[in-house]
């Protein structure tokens, strides 16, 4: 029996959708087609560089589905990483942790994590757990750390106890250096590929001084790693080309990227990356590749002055799966590869922060066929997005609660 905190919202069987032609209404085996979700103008001209990279049409949902609230007392919540057992582990980004069960019970939270700087945008952020969790109960965690110099995006490790009340022997196994005081765009989002290594992903940190450092294969910012459980590179990384070129580096060219997943059917890393004004991102990562940060982008400053020349496409700077203007502020994200919504199959899902609502993106042949809005009418900022043990889907939202998102 559901508490009197649950809410729940539930799609329609038949969807009807209003449209000035009969012929803008499609029935298809991912739901039903529309008329693209954004309706807004978007900040720029600027033309894709191919057809369907923005605003492709938006689908519907036709399996009755519902978002349950299944706590709402976390504080600042960042990641959530299901657990062997079903139960779910969730950083919350002033330094702790929780396990909460999938009816919403919260733990005390988990003491022994080092100290995070959570100033701004900082805290603790993206985490993930062992492959073999169930025998050795080990957990990653990228976090903001305080050190000289300023602010560093930091991985650590750490055993969870047995009573399952406190992380023994965290260490901090990488640093993206260089350290900067910018409390702003850390990055922070782990998981374990195919091969078990981690993949990490570091903000630039914002400022104009660090921007350019994205496309500098000496400095750790703006890219993503890929590192052994010890923190060194891993093996089979692509070799960069420069100066000082760190061994770590898997990609580079990033600005804000805060949500990566496993594609389930090729095993390729996705990743979302903030934009600055307009220019968010989907990138399907490729070994060794640069994603253009900040030398081309589909966004503008802040203030409405391009970006560097103002480019949007240039050879050997890699393209955007998909990109969005004005900006959704897409976070973290993972595939669906349960079978309980036969729509979403191998869909990806992404919190969304200032668009408040969970983004699904139906994609074939590694481009986006399709983009629907779930939850806006709950009005929260989606931190983060996984898939728990039952098949079910759960999010965590900045304003404190946890959701449960299944089939009716």
């Amino acid at each position: 029996m559901r508490n009197i905190n649950q809410i729940a919202i539930v799609s329609s069987v038949l969807i009807t959708l209003f449209s000035c032609s009969s012929d803008d209404k499609v029935e298809v085996n991912l739901g039903t087609t529309t008329n693209p979700v954004e309706g807004t103008a978007p900040n720029t001209a600027y033309k894709p560089a191919f057809q369907g990279q923005t605003r492709i049409n938006g689908v519907q949902t036709n399996t009755p589905y519902e978002g349950v609230v299944l706590a709402t007392t976390l504080t600042s919540p960042w990641g959530i990483k299901s657990l062997p057992d079903g139960r779910l582990l969730i950083t919350e980004k002033t330094g702790t942790m929780r396990i909460a069960t999938t009816a919403g019970v919260l733990s005390a939270p988990i003491t022994g994590i080092p100290a995070v700087n959570s100033a701004s945008q900082g805290g603790l952020l993206g985490l993930t757990i062992d492959p073999d969790f169930a025998t050795n109960r080990m957990i990653y965690w990228v976090f903001a750390e305080a050190t000289t110099g300023g602010n560093n995006t930091a991985v650590a490790k750490g055993k969870l106890s047995a009573d399952e009340k406190t992380i023994e022997g965290a260490t901090v196994i990488y640093r993206a250096k260089p350290a900067n005081p910018s409390t702003l765009h850390y990055g922070g989002r782990i998981l374990f590929d195919k091969s078990g290594f981690l993949v990490v992903s570091t903000g630039e940190r914002s400022v104009l001084e660090t921007r350019p450092l994205a496309q500098s294969v000496s400095s750790a910012l703006g890219k993503v790693v890929r590192i052994t459980k010890d923190g060194q590179p891993a093996t089979g990384n692509p070799t960069f080309t420069g100066t000082g070129a760190l061994p770590e580096l898997y990609t580079i060219g990033h600005r804000n990227p805060q949500g990566l997943a496993l594609n389930p059917v090729t095993n390729e890393i996705w990743l979302s990356e903030h934009g600055p004004r307009g220019g968010d991102e989907i990138n399907r990562l490729k070994a060794g590749s640069n994603y253009g940060w900040p030398t081309i982008t589909y966004g503008i400053e802040y203030s409405g002055e391009k970006i560097g020349a103002g480019i949007q496409q240039q050879e050997g700077l890699e393209q955007p799966v998909y990109y969005w203007d004005p900006v959704v502020s897409p976070s973290g994200m993972t595939f669906y590869t349960g079978n309980r919504v036969p729509e979403w199959q191998n869909n990806l899902f992404i919190g969304s922060l200032s668009a408040t609502h969970i983004i699904r993106l139906a994609i074939k042949d590694n481009k986006v066929i399709g983009e629907e809005r779930l939850l806006a009418s709950e009005g929260q900022r989606f931190r983060d997005v996984t898939q728990g043990t039952d098949g079910a889907l759960y999010a965590v939202t900045d304003g404190g609660r946890l959701y449960k998102i299944d089939k009716k």
